[in-house]
């Protein structure tokens, strides 16, 4: 593609503004950041990739990783905002998926082990667990919140911290892993997935891209499960007291 043809493009992110204004919706400045911070992100993702791949050093492999992880982190975390030490649990989580999937991938010498296959896959899985992570936090902080006097209840008649916030957790983690199992179940039929076009379109064999976003999805099942589990499990601790008490939501 040509910097004419990607100019071109823009005429997409016009017609949303043109609506925008003429509704009155007010998403004019967003939608101009949004665009603004994809360019410039993407353009110096794109050199810094060229760099790397080119180097195909380890240590620029890891830092790379490092700051996709880190950067994760720091978004999701705001979901949480209220449960004590979120941060590292959220970092913890991703490293953890890291490890596990890329121990598989490369253990197995599923893919090779070059910069050209670790960071695109680590950031395809590192932000679908950073989402999920984003929508575990937004129905577990809800579930706490509606049924509070339930949780409680539990409590003031003996039962554990555990007990009392079995349902919630359950419910919260249920939620976040659904847009994923049933995004699976239609794909290839409604969709056809962002890798696999992709690669279609620069001209792979359709067979091999198909193979390579299976991939994909048997690894995002371990990363949908993964993230909310954990994160939950790590997190639910944290809203009680030493005296088994619920504590405040901020």
């Amino acid at each position: 593609m040509t910097y004419t043809a990607l100019l071109l493009s823009l005429i997409f992110v016009c017609i949303p503004l043109l609506l925008s204004k003429t509704l009155k919706l007010g998403l004019e400045r967003d939608t101009l950041i949004a665009t603004f911070r994809s360019i410039v992100q993407l353009l110096a993702v794109g050199y810094i990739l060229k760099f790397i791949f080119e180097a195909n050093s380890y240590i620029y492999i890891f830092l790379m990783v490092a700051l996709m992880i880190i950067v994760a982190t720091l978004n999701a975390r705001k979901k949480g905002a209220g449960i004590k030490g979120i941060t590292w649990k959220i970092a913890l989580t991703l490293v953890m998926i890291e490890i596990v999937t890329q121990g598989v991938l490369l253990g197995f010498k599923i893919v090779p082990a070059t910069a050209q296959y670790i960071i695109p896959i680590s950031g395809m899985l590192i932000g679908n667990s950073m989402v999920l992570s984003i929508l575990f936090l937004n129905r577990f902080t809800a579930e706490i919140t509606s049924h509070k006097d339930q949780m409680e209840l539990i409590l003031s008649l003996g039962g554990s911290p555990k007990q009392a916030i079995h349902r919630q957790l359950i419910n919260a983690i249920k939620a976040s892993m659904i847009p994923t199992i049933e995004s699976q179940k239609t794909i290839g039929l409604v969709q056809l997935p962002g890798m696999m076009s992709g690669q279609i379109i620069g001209g792979a064999d359709p067979i091999q891209a198909v193979q390579f976003q299976l991939l994909i999805i048997f690894a995002l099942l371990t990363t949908a499960t993964l993230s909310s589990i954990m994160i939950g499990f790590l997190s639910y601790p944290a809203l009680f007291n030493e005296r088994m008490q619920l504590l405040e939501m901020k």
